[in-house]
């Protein structure tokens, strides 16, 4: 009876990896949770050029935004696990269960990380008209105005929304959050003035910057934007815990074929190392984020804990 059942995993051992070479022998579907022209849109799709010519399969890009894009997630946690669907997803991933305590997965058992993509820092952007010169000088006048100030978001729990959150929290102000459901609409709002101030991907702020629409004060990543070298960040400018790291990977559902997890994440590492994606990737801010799938599975456990506490003290629920 044991060697029948060696023999049987055996067999099966081997029909798993017969299929994982094979695979993929069909297109492969990647729902990302938000709306078309995010980053979490626009970055992914570079990428997925290259990686398309590289499997020989065409992957097709599906936005199932809404619900702080538990919608589209949901959807991949309840997809067959046979390789042919992935979930495209942001830093926003790690904070779900403490906005959703309802939620029909779970983040960590019910996905399985195939790796990441990069990170885009967010800067803190404001119309110039405002006056101010650095971030220190917007905290005192938001001080000075517990009422006055208020900033935009992409809704609760969104990046941007977390990186303006962190900051406002450590620099010790008051401030109204106006979630918007587009970053266009919010990007309007700050350059007339009716808005104080937004934590925008640089990819986004960055032509406004350039044109003298907006000004930047300070990036919330932990390191200074190689696109934006001489902003400070959060932390430089004196304001500890205040950086956030606005990340884009992808993952697959749980029970998919490690064989197939793994070749997958292979595959990913050789498209961000391609001259023309790095190039691309440059261009729209984005930073490589050098980790092994395991750390940086092993990062997306620890933010569930980290911003699940963080949501938890400063009050954040859904809109």
């Amino acid at each position: 009876m044991h060697r029948f059942i060696l023999a049987v995993l055996a067999l099966l051992a081997g029909a798993s990896a017969a299929f994982a070479d094979n695979w993929p022998a069909k297109p492969i579907r990647a729902i990302i949770p938000f709306g078309a022209g995010s980053a979490v849109d626009v970055v992914p799709r570079l990428v997925f050029e290259q990686l398309s010519q590289q499997l020989g399969q065409t992957i097709v890009v599906e936005n199932r935004g809404g619900a702080g894009g538990t919608i589209g997630t949901s959807a991949v946690a309840k997809a067959e696990p046979d390789g042919y669907t992935m979930l495209v997803h942001s830093s926003a991933h790690t904070i779900t269960p403490a906005l959703y305590p309802a939620l029909s997965y779970d983040v960590i058992k019910d996905f399985v990380t195939v790796g990441a993509i990069g990170s885009v820092p967010n800067v803190m952007i404001i119309a110039p008209s405002r006056g101010f010169k650095t971030v220190k000088e917007y905290v005192s006048h938001a001080k000075a105005n517990p009422t006055a100030s208020n900033f935009a978001s992409l809704g609760v729990g969104s990046a941007v929304h977390l990186s303006a959150e962190r900051f406002r929290v450590s620099a010790g102000f008051d401030s109204t959050h106006i979630p918007f459901k587009g970053g266009a609409e919010a990007l309007t709002e700050i350059i007339a003035g009716r808005v104080d101030y937004y934590f925008c991907p640089i990819a986004t702020a960055l032509p406004h910057i350039k044109g003298g629409r907006l000004m930047g004060l300070a990036v919330s990543s932990p390191q200074r934007a190689s696109a934006l070298p001489n902003l400070p960040t959060t932390l430089e400018s004196g304001f500890p815990d205040s950086d956030y790291t606005f990340w884009m990977g992808i993952f697959m559902p749980a029970k998919t074929p490690p064989e197939i997890v793994a070749k997958l994440g292979a595959e990913l590492r050789k498209a961000l190392d391609a001259p023309a994606v790095k190039e691309k990737l440059v261009t729209l801010g984005v930073e490589a984020m050098p980790l092994t799938a395991a750390q940086f599975d092993a990062q997306v456990k620890q933010e569930v804990m980290t911003y699940g506490a963080f949501a938890k003290s400063a009050g954040l629920k859904p809109n």
